[in-house]
């Protein structure tokens, strides 16, 4: 499915998306990702294909706002039913196999407030069936899931949507979501300005901006100074690094590095180095806990300091505090070469 929207307020928006399977568009915040699916939804005006000439009610999208909009005073089987038309006892029955198709047929009778996050956000989806939607919009789904269960219940839902062959279309600012999706686009100042499968997008970012949103956290800037058949070699501030040709990639002059942080060994002075990768010495400059690991941003002699998310416990348990001197190494392959914002 293909939208083509033109939105001229709150944010202005001029949208062609692709929409195959799961797909995520991901944004800052502020970009204009909610207005998006009102615009789709008929919430508010503006023009496109397809379906701008239908009143809300009549367009076949299935709507999942954040935080779910689920009538607390209900009970489950009755906030779905709220989206249905005849007597009760039919929406009763076309609850029930709504409830079924997602599958939690056993907590019809229970009120929203006593289930997880992630039921809560399975009973919006069986109410936005009810509409026999072709499409489903979600709105930043990942916000009201707790971080430990995140992962788990939006595998479910990606997989549950997948089951039910309707295309989907999520909008969020958090690229760990993005990476999940069938297809993904990237939103930034009203346009579209990538748009593929997520090793697509996370592989070969068309620019910083993009860098940026998919989490390459280091972005430093350097010139190419020699280029052979299978790498180019950059200067950044009078380190050399191997970066391994890319497709589309510069070929001279001044480029942007992106480096993702979990791209990036430690060592130390006495590890033998990988053949072929980029070795930099370094000293630690800060370094704090991060989920299961530790996140270090480092003094290599760059511009920038480079950050360096690691396991907890380094292959030697030596360990690591603000001053240690480290070797930091990455695959030449491991850098993507942008080119330089002006």
């Amino acid at each position: 499915m293909r939208i083509d929207y033109r939105v001229p307020q709150p944010i202005a928006l001029d949208i062609s998306l692709d929409i195959e399977g799961f797909c995520v568009l991901l944004g800052r915040s502020g970009e204009g990702k909610s207005t998006l699916l009102k615009a789709v939804a008929g919430l508010l005006s503006a023009r496109g294909t397809p379906y701008d000439n239908l009143p809300p009610e009549r367009r076949p999208i299935g709507y999942l706002p954040q935080g779910y909009a689920l009538f607390p005073h209900l009970s489950v089987w009755e906030n779905i039913a709220f989206a249905l038309r005849g007597p009760k006892s039919a929406q009763r029955a076309e609850a029930q196999t709504l409830l079924e198709r997602v599958r939690l047929a056993d907590l019809a009778d229970r009120r929203p407030h006593t289930l997880s996050g992630g039921q809560q956000q399975r009973i919006a989806l069986a109410r936005a069936l009810a509409r026999k939607p072709e499409l489903l919009l979600l709105d930043e789904p990942t916000s009201a899931l707790d971080a430990t269960t995140r992962d788990q219940i939006l595998g479910e839902l990606i997989e549950l949507i997948g089951a039910l062959g309707i295309p989907a279309l999520a909008v969020t600012h958090d690229p760990h979501l993005a990476a999940m999706a069938d297809r993904m686009a990237v939103l930034s100042r009203g346009r579209i300005v990538q748009q593929g499968t997520p090793s697509e997008v996370f592989g070969a970012p068309a620019g910083v901006e993009v860098a940026r949103l998919v989490g390459y956290h280091n972005l430093f800037e350097g010139r190419i100074t020699q280029r052979t058949q299978t790498e180019t070699r950059v200067s950044c501030d009078d380190i050399g690094l191997n970066v391994a040709l890319a497709h589309g990639a510069p070929s001279h002059g001044r480029v942007i590095l992106a480096l993702r942080a979990d791209d990036i060994d430690l060592g130390y002075a006495d590890t033998v180095p990988t053949h072929g990768h980029n070795q930099l010495p370094a000293r630690i400059a800060r370094l704090r806990m991060h989920g299961l690991g530790l996140h270090l941003c480092c003094d290599a002699g760059l511009a920038v300091a480079l950050e360096v998310q690691i396991p907890r416990r380094t292959p030697r348990h030596d360990p690591l505090h603000v001053g240690s001197e480290v070797t930091l190494s990455c695959a030449p392959t491991a850098i993507r070469m942008l080119p330089a914002v002006d």
